[in-house]
């Protein structure tokens, strides 16, 4: 929940000034108020939009929600589903994460699962357990549309911390990821691409983007800093 319509405009405009040349795949997912000026200043560019939250619902009697549909008005391509706060904050179950992901779908947006465990998870070694029993929900439910998904792991314990998974430990979650994924479909699941959500910043970057399940970053406070957010744009497909 950052922003304003001043400083989204000097941030959109660094990011695509700078992006200019990069390989990577990458978007800004903004706050629902600033969506269309996130379509009015990336329209064009190499970089996409999408929403940090869906409703399950399609429309309705559902006041303050944001549908699927409305998303797509505004020509959205990605929308997070699952994100730890969500699911800590405003107790959503992983059922809800698989629905709000097959709504997305169903309106021809790309959903971006996230799976993570807390620190009291971990420490009881209980990470599989947990991020298997979240990807779960939702892979029982897209079924043949695995490849129409992004998949994010993100430890909750390193999350606005300073704390980071080492390449070594980011790396062994990501493979039991998609490990999981390739029993559903294994021709696809190596395609499906598993972000890296815990802290990644320019400096650790290109190591844990040199892991081989890691695809990508789902970036958090970097992304509030143009130099920040293409320095580790940069990192995932250098010039």
């Amino acid at each position: 929940m950052n922003g304003s319509l001043a400083a989204n405009a000097g941030l959109l405009s660094g990011i695509v000034q700078g992006v200019s040349g990069s390989a990577a795949d990458c978007a800004v997912c903004a706050p629902a108020p600033y969506l269309a000026q996130c379509q009015a200043a990336l329209a064009g560019s190499p970089v996409d939009w999408g929403a940090q939250d869906v409703s399950a619902h399609t429309g309705g009697a559902y006041t303050g929600e944001v549908s699927a549909a409305m998303l797509a008005d505004f020509a959205c391509r990605f929308v997070i589903v699952g994100h730890s706060e969500r699911r800590a904050y405003h107790a959503e179950s992983s059922a809800l994460v698989a629905s709000k992901a097959i709504a997305a779908l169903d309106a021809g947006l790309t959903p971006i699962v996230c799976v993570g465990e807390t620190l009291a998870e971990r420490e009881a070694e209980q990470t599989f357990v947990v991020v298997r029993h979240q990807l779960g929900a939702v892979l029982d439910k897209v079924g043949e549309r695995l490849n129409q998904i992004v998949v994010a792991y993100e430890p909750v314990w390193a999350i606005g911390t300073g704390k980071t998974a080492t390449p070594a430990m980011a790396q062994e979650v990501h493979a039991h990821l998609r490990a999981q994924m390739a029993e559903v479909n294994a021709i696809v699941a190596g395609g499906v691409q598993i972000l890296y959500g815990g802290s990644m910043k320019p400096d650790n970057a290109r190591e844990l983007m040199a892991q081989p399940d890691i695809d990508g970053g789902l970036i958090g406070g970097a992304a509030l800093k143009a130099a920040d957010f293409l320095a580790i744009i940069h990192a995932a497909a250098p010039n």
